[in-house]
């Protein structure tokens, strides 16, 4: 990758000296009604003379209906090629404003300051930009990296600790593709850890080096799919149930257990490697309640998924736990009986 990366309590401190060595023409910040009030005053001490674009918080908000009126601010402001979106916010700000920035006037820069551990552990890092489209998960985007990234654990205490369960989602994950020491050690300890910043740093490093070895995702960064599939498809389903809305992570938990489920019954994985990762997925996320209907609904949202290959829903699956295989072939009917086992 070619984005420069700060970790720390220190991070942000580093931001004056990109902006002014990059002499950027304007600089402009993309801000919630969230981070406008709990982040935007952690990092305005470190910006130049700015301008402010506000959207609206959510994955709802996740469409080409914001992108118009962020493209229709960048265009009042005057914002050309040499001008700097600073994206402050979690992984909806992050993959929204990449996006918006990458396909604004042919593209110009971006900087992801990200405030949610989830954009901190994974979405503001490897250059993914998107939006949804009719219910589907990013299903509009590109890869574009960001000149650098910023990642502050001091932002993670404006959390609820709801969003930090669903950003320990993507570390879970990380811990389950590639370092099995790490998932046998950290699931005694879980969410009462006190070291958030070394888990930040393991997670991007693991990320990193996996997107620098395939940055546009043509075979090994597909590991970082596992339970995407189906969690991507029961994040787009339940975001159109009213009142059903599922966090990111939230619904990569419930993917991770179909998937391992998955794997499982593909003689990838053993019983009892299964049991140790919902054992320790259940102590940390609460079952989502689905119906009949509901699983057989999900099962063919999967058939949307980017990773498929014509009608072959493609899975990354684990061949035992801290190791990943990619391009695994799976049906509709096994996704419907993981999320039925998924149920019990």
């Amino acid at each position: 990758m070619t984005e420069s990366i700060h970790i720390g309590q220190q991070a942000l401190q580093e931001l004056p000296e990109l902006l002014s060595n990059r002499a950027f023409s304007k600089v402009a910040v993309l801000v919630d009604e969230n981070t406008l009030h709990h982040c935007y005053p952690i990092l305005k001490p470190y910006l130049p003379e700015h301008d402010l674009i506000h959207i609206r918080s959510g994955e709802e908000h996740k469409t080409l209906q914001t992108c118009e009126l962020i493209w229709q601010r960048m265009t009042e402001l005057h914002l050309d090629r040499w001008s700097v979106l600073v994206n402050l916010g979690g992984g909806v700000i992050g993959d929204m404003g990449g996006f918006c920035a990458a396909v604004f006037k042919r593209g110009l820069y971006f900087v992801q300051v990200p405030t949610t551990l989830l954009a901190q552990v994974d979405a503001s890092v490897g250059g993914k930009t998107g939006i949804d489209f009719h219910g589907l998960k990013n299903h509009i985007g590109v890869y574009q990296e960001p000149q650098a990234v910023f990642i502050n654990p001091a932002f993670l205490q404006t959390l609820p600790q709801r969003e930090l369960k669903s950003g320990y989602a993507e570390i879970i994950k990380h811990w389950l593709i590639a370092d099995k020491d790490a998932f046998m050690e950290q699931r005694h300890i879980g969410l009462f850890t006190e070291d958030w910043e070394g888990l930040i740093r393991h997670s991007v490093n693991i990320k990193s080096r996996v997107v620098e070895q395939d940055p546009l995702e043509g075979g090994l960064r597909k590991i970082l799919n596992f339970g995407h599939t189906v969690g991507h498809a029961v994040e787009s389903y339940l975001l159109e149930q009213p009142g059903r809305a599922l966090l990111h992570g939230e619904a990569v938990a419930v993917g991770m257990r179909c998937e391992a489920w998955i794997s499982q019954k593909h003689e990838l994985l053993t019983a009892e490697e299964l049991d140790k990762i919902e054992t320790f997925l259940v102590s940390v996320y609460e079952k989502v309640p689905l119906t009949e209907q509901d699983i057989q609904q999900i099962a063919q949202l999967a058939l949307q998924d980017k990773k498929n290959t014509r009608s072959t829903i493609n899975c990354t699956l684990l061949q035992g736990i801290g190791k990943a295989v990619y391009d695994q072939p799976v049906t509709v009917q096994e996704i419907v009986e993981s999320l039925r086992y998924y149920t019990l």
